[in-house]
């Protein structure tokens, strides 16, 4: 990673530091992007080089997620099926990113659930993340998915994760420990896709 490339890391982390701290603290809807881009000491038109919106804010990790999973099935090895390279996927991004556990993770749920701005967000960076990788699932293993169960078998996997999430991030406490949050997802997602996995027995 180059010099100019960390700098742009430590100030799109700290613009998210600053926006979840001016969420918590004055809410949501109360916060501009103007309030933001001042605590993170940039200036306004800089914000948009980093975040198209206030609600990506709460995603910064969206992409990596999904690229993780490209770059599984773009890697697979010849007896791996398409649910052995989702969970390893999701093994990788839990290895790489806290994304899913923590503060951000709690506050990302409350407010999908109290702003419809955020939730529509959330709804259509998920809806374009299923109908992506359903797309490379199938082109990858046109033997034995189509369209439509590829798109089950997406839709699966994330809604293991989306549930297991919603179920842990209602008790603050349960995300304290991103060790926690992982190994109850992965169970979640094992039971959601045990009817893809192949028997290695």
């Amino acid at each position: 990673m180059t010099l100019r490339d960390r700098k742009r890391a430590r100030t799109r982390q700290a613009l998210v530091e600053a926006a979840a701290g001016l969420f918590e603290r004055q809410g949501y809807d109360e916060t501009t992007i103007a309030q933001i881009s001042a605590e993170a000491e940039i200036g306004t038109r800089t914000f948009f080089s980093y975040f198209a919106s206030k609600e990506d804010l709460l995603f910064p990790e969206s992409d990596i997620r999904v690229h993780a999973t490209f770059h599984a099935i773009a890697n697979r090895q010849p007896d791996d099926g398409p649910a052995e390279i989702l969970l390893r996927a999701l093994r990788q991004v839990g290895e790489d990113s806290d994304d899913l556990a923590g503060r951000l993770a709690a506050l990302r749920l409350r407010l999908i659930r109290t702003v419809p701005a955020v939730r529509g967000r959330a709804l259509q960076i998920q809806l374009d993340a299923q109908r992506e990788i359903a797309r490379q699932l199938a082109a990858a293993f046109p033997e034995s998915l189509d369209e439509v169960s590829a798109a089950a078998l997406t839709g699966a996997f994330v809604g293991a994760v989306t549930g297991a999430l919603q179920v842990l991030l209602e008790d603050a406490g349960n995300t304290d420990d991103p060790a926690v949050v992982r190994h109850a997802v992965q169970v979640a997602v094992d039971a959601a896709l045990s009817p893809w996995l192949r028997d290695r027995s």
